[in-house]
């Protein structure tokens, strides 16, 4: 072929091909001056592994959504004013009652706003499944040891979410101004005047005056619309960019470990499945919203300081501190003139504190087992009989407290004395800690039996096979190489121990109470009476050789 046929044949192929699009020409010009391709391709691949569980945080991080969207369109409506009027309004029995703006406008987004009852109570039922999947996903974080190193500062963004979770909860609770939610702001109030010292300035600036005030509306508003959530979407954001950068944790199994992870890529499958997710949680919570009542705040009537609403609840995630300070005894004390009560500021300090303990508790275990490794395959909870146990006990701590809480609608329900009620509250909170601990770690311990006898054993059949000496057997199947990997991957550290406490020349060695307390926790937590040994490859062997399995 000659030049001039080969130059045609080039200029006939130029000449049939198609310019870029516009949309390619934008995505040339975005990744020459921005990165995107190379940040999208090494990323958007990248591969989270598939456990139901996992979806707990998808909720939170879905109903947060729901919240923004329908706080937005509430915030719209609603006048955060103290201002008295007279109602002339829609709901007829409230008609000629005198009440303040916020509470007129709520009425107004409730009955007169199209579609702003179905929105009320998606944000209101937004906000529960919202905390409540905060705190399962957080249980389910703790039980299985995800929060160990590199995820400690990930655990403190969840901790905090959480706390401010409760406190714009509160806030956005109280900006109605009716009657229930005006008892909570009393019992607030309440609260911060029991700090000793500056308890009555703190209170006088926030409500403006004597209680009720003519500001805390106005002050709340802001602090529920745009000072906590701002704040939360940023911590929801780096939440995120921290679980993208760290590998994915997963449940232990075949081909898993700490430099693998066996899942699904990020895109597509992962984003279409987190989508069509996004949508259930949505339509979900608008059919909460739309079939289940809540907060009919034109029933309590707008708030008076001379009234208290028969069975005053709080949302379910404040019944732990209403529960602490309802089962309090009313101590006061007198010194030099001035009131302490105790009653109410020893329960109402003591719930932060509690918070505040969970908070800091990976690096408590971090320093008390001296492993400095990062870790991505998740713990079974039974393999952690002591941090399990905590768990529970935590948690039904809280669930004796909520019964605390709510100790007159109980009592009111099972037709019981409510001192009974709060008396057994009382015992309770120091007695079923403690057995839920003791239970926990029992059934932990019996569990890890079963696994042994499992890998040693096999799997029970049901099947009873009659041996030639007459002697009646269960036919045992044994496990898979998977099953067997799952059950005996752990690791069964010893504790931290001092060592010896004279060195080889005779002299007494000076050890820090800082170690000997880490010695002492660490024996409680990890040591022999907190694990069934692994079986060993050679008794693994010698009951799986020859007759010996049935």
């Amino acid at each position: 072929m000659d030049d001039g046929a080969r130059s045609g044949n080039v200029t006939a192929r130029s000449a049939r091909r198609e310019p870029p699009g516009k949309g390619e020409r934008l995505a040339d010009w975005a990744d020459g001056r921005l990165g995107i391709f190379a940040l999208a391709k090494a990323n958007m691949r990248k591969v989270f592994p598939d456990h139901w569980s996992f979806m707990l945080g998808e909720v939170a991080l879905y109903s947060f959504v729901v919240l923004i969207l329908t706080g937005v369109y509430l915030t719209l409506f609603f006048e955060p004013s103290s201002v008295e009027v007279v109602y002339h309004g829609s709901y007829e029995p409230l008609n000629g009652v005198i009440m303040t703006r916020a509470f007129e406008s709520t009425l107004d987004i409730s009955f007169d706003v199209r579609g702003g009852l179905l929105i009320r109570q998606i944000h209101h039922w937004a906000a529960l499944v919202f905390v409540t999947a905060m705190l399962t996903h957080m249980m389910r974080v703790f039980f299985t040891g995800a929060f160990r190193k590199p995820r400690e500062v990930n655990w403190l963004f969840g901790w905090t979410l959480l706390m401010l979770g409760i406190i714009t909860g509160l806030t956005g609770y109280s900006l109605p101004d009716d009657l229930l939610s005006g008892t909570g702001l009393r019992f607030a109030h309440g609260a911060i005047l029991s700090i000793p010292i500056v308890g009555t300035y703190l209170a006088f600036f926030l409500f403006g005056g004597e209680f009720p005030g003519d500001d805390i509306i106005a002050r709340l508003f802001p602090i529920h619309v745009l000072l906590l959530p701002g704040i939360m979407l940023g911590l929801v954001a780096a939440h995120l960019i921290l679980v993208f950068y760290h590998k994915h944790t997963q449940y232990p199994g075949p081909g898993r470990g700490e430099k693998t992870v066996i899942g699904m890529p990020f895109l597509p499958v992962y984003m279409a499945k987190a989508g069509g997710f996004f949508f259930l949680v949505f339509g979900v919570l608008t059919l909460m919203g739309g079939i289940a009542q809540i907060n009919p705040l034109w029933a309590f009537g707008p708030y008076r300081p001379d009234l208290v609403t028969t069975g005053a609840q709080p949302d379910w995630y404040l019944g732990f501190s209403e529960g602490l300070i309802r089962v309090m005894p009313g101590w006061e004390i007198n010194l030099w003139g001035h009131t302490l009560v105790p009653g109410v500021f020893i329960p109402f300090a003591l719930f932060p504190l509690v918070m505040l303990a969970i908070g800091v508790y990976p690096f408590i275990e971090a320093w008390i087992t001296g492993d400095k490794r990062e870790h991505h395959i998740l713990d079974r909870p039974r393999n952690a009989p002591v941090r399990t146990g905590l768990g529970v006990a935590w948690l039904s701590l809280y669930c004796v407290l909520l019964i605390g809480g709510g100790n007159d609608i109980v009592a009111l329900r099972l037709h019981l004395s409510i001192n009974a009620i709060t008396w057994f509250v009382r015992v309770s909170v120091f007695v079923v800690p403690v057995l839920a601990f003791m239970v926990t770690k029992r059934i932990c311990l019996g569990l890890q039996r079963r696994d042994r006898a499992k890998v040693l054993h096999g799997r029970e059949t049901g099947t009873i096979k009659r041996l030639p000496n007459g002697e009646y057997v269960e036919v045992h199947e044994p496990l898979s190489q998977a099953q067997l990997f799952t059950l005996t991957q752990h690791e069964q550290n010893p504790p931290y121990e001092i060592g010896p406490l004279v060195d080889a020349g005779g002299v007494r060695r000076r050890v820090k109470r800082s170690q000997r307390l880490r010695a002492r926790l660490s024996r409680t937590m990890f040591g022999p009476d907190t694990r069934i040994e692994k079986p060993t490859v050679e008794e693994f062997r010698e009951l799986t050789s020859g007759d010996h399995r049935h």
